[in-house]
């Protein structure tokens, strides 16, 4: 790929992360457990989970962000700098958003099918911790569409090299 597009794509993901991160934080910042109003020690734990796994997508996120501003920053533009962090960010934050290593949700696969959201819960949870989920994914989405390529090609690359 060459240098421009990889340099718009870093663009794109670093505008996507600053959103993200704002939003996360938002709602971290504005909502706690006890607000919640739980009945039971099971509710609570489970809500500590998905809390727990928010808040490891905004320091994720963050550092991305971070990341991202420094490679875009550099001249001249290190576009395999920048494909590694994408990459990363594939892995770290996509992926983990999809499927968080603490299983606070899941992705239902067969969502994408019938046009409805695909992250759901394994518990009911509260409307505005559904909403803020459901706001986020499209644009989770359509940034896993376009990084899928650096999965592959970056391992391809790292295989190469050896």
């Amino acid at each position: 790929m060459g240098n421009t597009l990889v340099k718009s794509q870093l663009n794109d993901v670093k505008e996507f992360l600053k959103k993200t991160s704002i939003t996360l934080e938002d709602f971290l910042n504005e909502t706690t457990i006890s607000q919640m109003n739980l009945e039971n020690e099971e509710d609570r734990n489970y809500y500590k989970l998905i809390f727990s796994n928010l808040r490891r997508l905004v320091v994720y996120s963050e550092e991305s962000l971070d990341a991202c501003a420094v490679i875009l920053q550099s001249e001249p533009f290190q576009k395999p700098a920048a494909e590694k962090t994408l990459y990363r960010i594939y892995h770290q934050c996509i992926e983990e958003f999809f499927s968080p290593k603490n299983d606070a949700w899941f992705e239902d696969s067969r969502s994408a099918y019938t046009g409805k959201n695909s992250i759901k819960f394994y518990r009911d949870v509260a409307e505005n911790l559904h909403q803020l989920v459901k706001g986020l994914e499209g644009e989770f989405q359509r940034i896993r569409e376009e990084l899928e390529f650096y999965e592959t090609d970056y391992r391809t690359k790292m295989i190469q090299s050896k």
